[in-house]
C-alpha cells in the first residue's frame, strides 16, 4: 500500500505553466483603478486567495482609497477576475508544467488520488481546466477547489479539509501538498499533512521557499515520484 493516498497540487505555477501571467493580470487590475503596485510584491502574494491578496496590496500601496475599502477591493477583484478568464479561454501558451500529467498518470496508477487547489475563484478555475482537458478524459482529477468555495483560503487548511472529506480520507499524514509559494507550505503545515513540498517554477526561488522549511524543495515535477513511491 501507498504511503500516501492524496497529492494536493496548487495550480499556477505549481502544475500550470505561468510566466508572469497572473502578476500581470493583477498589475492590470490596480492599474484600472489608478494605483500602482510593484511586481515583487504582486509576487508575495501568490498563492493567496485574490481578495485576500488585493487587501494585502492596498494596505502597502494605497492607505487613503476614494471609494470605501470594500467597494474598491471588489472593483479590483473584478477586473482581475476579467483579465484572468479572459486569458485562460483565450491566450497563447497555456500548458501544463513539464511533467504534471504524466505525474498524476502516474500517482493515479498507484492508487494515489490527485487534487487540485488554488487562491483563484471558481469561475477562472474552471476555465483552466477546460482549456486543458483536465475535468475529462485520462487527465480527469479526482478533486478541484477553489478559495472562494470554502470560509477562508490559504494559509488556512479549509480547501485541504474538503478535499480529504470529499475523497473520504481520514489521515492527514497520508496527504501531500505541493505548491510553489509561501502560502503553500504554510497551508499544508495547518492541515497537518505528511509531506509539504515546494517547487521552484512558480513565484518564489529556491532562496525565497528556503525561508519556509518545506520538507523538500524540488525544480521539477519530474523529482516528486521519488519523495512519494
Amino acid at each position: 500500500m501507498a504511503k500516501f493516498q492524496l497529492v494536493v497540487f496548487d495550480m499556477a505555477g505549481t502544475t500550470v505553466e505561468d510566466k508572469g501571467n497572473v502578476a500581470n493580470a493583477f498589475i492590470d487590475a490596480f492599474h484600472r483603478h489608478n494605483i500602482e503596485v510593484e511586481r515583487d510584491e504582486v509576487k508575495k502574494v501568490m498563492g493567496w486567495r485574490k481578495m485576500d491578496a488585493i487587501k494585502l496590496l492596498l494596505e502597502r500601496f494605497h492607505r487613503q482609497p476614494f471609494l470605501p475599502e470594500d467597494e474598491l477591493i471588489e472593483n479590483i477583484h473584478d477586473s482581475f477576475i476579467q483579465n484572468m478568464v479572459e486569458f485562460y479561454k483565450t491566450g497563447p501558451g497555456i500548458r501544463p508544467l513539464p511533467f504534471a500529467e504524466e505525474i498524476f498518470s502516474q500517482f493515479k496508477s498507484n492508487g494515489i488520488k490527485i487534487a487540485l487547489n488554488t487562491g483563484f475563484t471558481k469561475v477562472i478555475t474552471d476555465s483552466i481546466l477546460a482549456r486543458l482537458h483536465w475535468n475529462n478524459g485520462a487527465t480527469k482529477i479526482d478533486f478541484v477547489i477553489s478559495s472562494d468555495e470554502v470560509p477562508k483560503g490559504r494559509p488556512y487548511p479549509f480547501m485541504i479539509e474538503t478535499i480529504m472529506r470529499q475523497l473520504n480520507i481520514n489521515d492527514p499524514h497520508q496527504v501531500v501538498k505541493v505548491g510553489d509559494t509561501e502560502v503553500d507550505v504554510l497551508e499544508g503545515r495547518n492541515a497537518y499533512c505528511g509531506l509539504v513540498v515546494s517547487v521552484t517554477t512558480g513565484a518564489y526561488t529556491r532562496e525565497q521557499l528556503q525561508q519556509y522549511n518545506p520538507d523538500h524543495i524540488i525544480d521539477s515535477l519530474s523529482e516528486l515520484p521519488s519523495l512519494i513511491l
